[in-house]
């Protein structure tokens, strides 16, 4: 079986998915049977879409994975002023969402789906406006935005008042182009710099002053405490992720940071051939494997089983998997049209499974629990990520 020609943007309607039930036409892992519902349990995925068209509304809310009754639906869906990028879970099953780059917009929505906070920037107006993701400090009271000043080029670190969304102090991100940040174990802030000048249409430019950097801001004092580069100043750091062994809550099993890169070279086949992925361990920065996409884009990146990584790729339709016991391989899990938007899904011991937003539907991908396929409520087009809630 074979799907018509789709993009991240144009999908089939659930009714016409249904009849999917291969694995091969799923491009699970081989070996593997597809069986939709491996247990009765119900998963929350905070998601962003819009529908079919590219002129359709853009939307944020809650999907609910019905393992048993293998259905995908929507709890709550919110309208949203434009497109959306970065998400995150909120303690009552609201989501708080982020603009996509230029952002203008921030808000959060309750569990019901009701907007309780919404900024509004000026791109008129305002020099500094929102890079795509947000990270809570460990006490919740703090938000951490990343940012770009747009006359400068510099990128910086929004300091937010979490229950009002308002910026209280602003922090030099240590590079350009920040893109996302996560807190380490002692709440202090990872950021990933891209590198990559851009205007306020978004477009690139200077690539030759490239400076992608990843980067420890000390949230005591708003100062950087470690900065790190690759050899390769063309490839931007985009998106990040902790991964740990599941031993680790009780012994000294490594943390490792999973860094997801965009190769930003001139020449295409330098760009075919180029890593996606970098891993920090302790304090060192590496590029494990060479092993890419064929097209050096790492759309997405999450934790997968026991210290690895899944990272995905929308070009290829491709969600491939990192392990530090074979850390020179990437090895696919999900083959599917626009594979993208990734989270984390424990399942059945020991954990580490994935769940994919791929063109047709939902790919849930576990290393010791059978691979389900969910398809779309209705015809709507995902966005580039998404979250576990809870």
């Amino acid at each position: 079986m074979t799907f018509p020609s789709m993009n991240r943007r144009t999908l089939l309607s659930g009714t016409a998915m249904a009849a999917l039930g291969a694995a091969g036409a799923l491009g699970l892992a081989p070996g593997r049977a597809l069986a939709l519902g491996a247990d009765a349990s119900t998963t929350l995925i905070g998601a962003a879409w819009r529908g079919p068209k590219t002129t359709d509304t853009h939307y944020a809310g809650v999907l609910a994975a019905d393992w048993e009754r293998k259905q995908l639906t929507i709890r709550y869906a919110v309208a949203l002023p434009s497109r959306p990028h970065g998400l995150v879970p909120q303690a009552d099953g609201g989501l708080l969402v982020n603009c996509v780059r230029p952002g203008t917009w921030l808000l959060r929505c309750d569990g019901a789906g009701k907007v309780a906070e919404h900024i509004k920037l000026d791109r008129d107006q305002d020099a500094v406006l929102l890079s795509g993701h947000t990270v809570p400090s460990p006490d919740g009271a703090t938000l951490y935005t990343t940012e770009i000043n747009y006359r400068t080029g510099r990128g910086h670190i929004g300091v937010r008042d979490a229950a009002t969304l308002r910026k209280q102090a602003e922090w030099d991100s240590g590079g350009i182009d920040p893109h996302q940040p996560v807190l380490d174990t002692q709440g202090h802030l990872l950021v990933a710099n891209g590198g990559v000048l851009r205007n306020l249409a978004d477009a690139k430019y200077d690539l030759q002053r490239m400076e992608s950097a990843l980067v420890r801001i000390d949230t005591r004092t708003g100062r950087i405490a470690q900065r790190w580069v690759l050899d390769d100043p063309r490839l931007s750091m985009r998106h990040i992720a902790w991964s740990t062994s599941a031993t680790a809550a009780t012994s000294d099993a490594p943390r490792r940071l999973g860094v997801a890169m965009q190769a930003e070279h001139e020449d295409p086949a330098r760009r075919a051939a180029a890593p996606i992925l970098a891993v920090l361990e302790g304090d060192q920065l590496s590029v494990p494997s060479r092993v890419n996409d064929g097209h050096g884009y790492a759309g997405d990146i999450t934790p997968a089983y026991n210290g690895g990584f899944a990272v995905s790729s929308n070009k290829a339709g491709l969600a491939q998997l990192w392990h530090p016991s074979m850390p020179d391989k990437l090895s696919a899990i999900v083959q599917l049209q626009e594979a993208y938007a990734l989270t984390a899904w424990a399942g059945p011991q020991p954990g580490g499974g994935v769940l994919v937003a791929t063109a047709p539907g939902l790919v849930r991908w576990h290393p010791s629990a059978k691979p389900a396929f969910l398809p779309w409520p209705e015809p709507m087009a995902l966005d580039n990520h998404w979250v576990l809630m809870g």
